[in-house]
C-alpha cells in the first residue's frame, strides 16, 4: 500500500508518438556536428519529435550544459562552468539558417559565475540569428540573471520577439521547487521587461503536479497577469529521474481545458495547457497569436 502511495501511476494520455522523419534526423546530426546543446534533449522533452520534425522549431541551450543551480525539478547536469564559448552565437544562427527554422527560442544553464549572467551572449545570439536567418521568429528563455536590470536590458535590447522567464511552480512551493530564484524576482524580471519594451510579449509557464491546488493556480495566473503576462503555458510535471521531486499528481487534459479557459478569462492573450505541453511548445504559434491580439 505504501509503495502505490509512493508512486502514481503514469496515465495513458501521456504516452506519444514518435516521429523520426529526415527533418529530426538532420537536426539532431547538426547539433553534434556544431557542438550545440538543445534543452529539446538535455531535459528529457516528451515534444522533441514533433518539434524538430514536423514543426520546424527547437530550442538552443546556450552558455554550455552545466548549470550553476540545482533546481529539484530539472535534469540538466548542475556543477561549476569552466569556460565561455564566444562563438556559439554565430554557430547557433548557422544552425537556424541551414535547417531553415521558422521559430527558434533560446534558453541557457544559469551562469550565476558571470558577472552579467550570460546576457551578452544572449543579445549577441538573438543579432547573429537576425542577420543569418531574417525571417525566423527568436523567443529567449533565460535565468534571472542575478536579477539585475542592466543584463535584463542588454537581452531585451536586442529585441526578441518573445521574452520568456518561467515562475514554474506556485509561492507556496517555490523554496521547495527551485534553486535561488525567488516568485518575487521573478514576477520582477518580467515586470521590469515589459517596462523596458512595452511591445515585446511576456510569457511565463507553470509546472502542474506538484501538490498546488487549483486554487493556488488560478492565484499565480494573477500574479503574472499582475506584471502584464501576455503568454501562459501550462503543463505536466514529469519526475525525470528517480533523485528528483516526486509526483504528487496527475492533471487530467480536462482540468488542463478547464484551466485554459480560466486564464483566457482573466486576459492572457494566449494559453497553450495540457499534460504534454512545454514552455516551448507550439511557440511559432504563439508569436503570431500574441501578436494579433495586440
Amino acid at each position: 500500500m505504501g509503495k502505490q502511495e509512493e508512486y502514481v501511476r503514469k496515465p495513458e494520455w501521456l504516452k506519444i508518438k514518435l516521429n523520426t522523419n529526415d527533418s529530426y534526423k538532420g537536426l539532431k546530426k547538426l547539433m553534434r556536428e556544431k557542438n550545440l546543446h538543445t534543452v529539446c534533449e538535455e531535459a528529457k522533452c516528451p515534444n522533441i519529435h514533433e518539434c524538430w520534425a514536423e514543426r520546424k522549431t527547437a530550442t538552443f541551450m546556450i552558455l554550455g550544459d552545466i548549470c550553476t543551480r540545482a533546481c529539484r525539478f530539472c535534469a540538466v547536469k548542475t556543477g561549476l562552468p569552466t569556460e565561455l564559448d564566444e562563438q556559439e552565437p554565430e554557430r547557433v544562427a548557422d544552425s537556424v539558417k541551414l535547417m531553415d527554422l521558422k521559430h527558434v527560442v533560446i534558453t541557457a544553464v544559469a551562469r550565476d559565475d558571470l558577472k552579467d549572467g550570460g546576457a551578452k551572449v544572449f543579445a549577441e545570439t538573438v543579432r547573429a540569428i537576425r542577420r543569418k536567418s531574417p525571417f525566423t521568429s527568436v523567443e529567449v528563455l533565460p535565468s534571472d540573471m542575478g536579477g539585475k536590470e542592466e543584463n535584463l536590458r542588454t537581452l531585451i535590447e536586442a529585441n526578441p520577439n518573445i521574452f520568456n522567464y518561467n515562475v514554474e511552480t506556485v509561492r507556496r512551493l517555490t523554496p521547495t521547487v527551485r534553486a535561488r530564484a525567488t516568485y518575487e524576482r521573478t514576477l520582477e524580471v518580467l515586470r521590469r521587461s515589459k517596462q523596458i519594451k512595452p511591445n515585446i510579449p511576456t510569457k511565463s509557464s507553470l509546472m502542474l503536479g506538484l501538490g498546488e491546488t487549483k486554487e493556488e493556480v488560478m492565484e499565480t495566473m494573477d500574479d503574472l497577469r499582475s506584471v502584464d503576462v501576455d503568454i501562459l503555458t501550462l503543463g505536466q510535471y514529469l519526475q525525470p529521474t528517480k533523485s528528483h521531486l516526486k509526483i504528487k499528481k496527475y492533471w487530467t487534459p480536462e482540468e488542463f481545458a478547464e484551466l485554459k479557459e480560466i486564464a483566457m478569462e482573466k486576459g492572457f492573450k494566449h494559453c497553450e495547457s495540457g499534460p504534454l505541453v512545454r514552455s516551448s511548445y507550439h511557440a511559432d504559434e504563439q508569436v503570431n497569436a500574441a501578436a494579433e491580439a495586440r
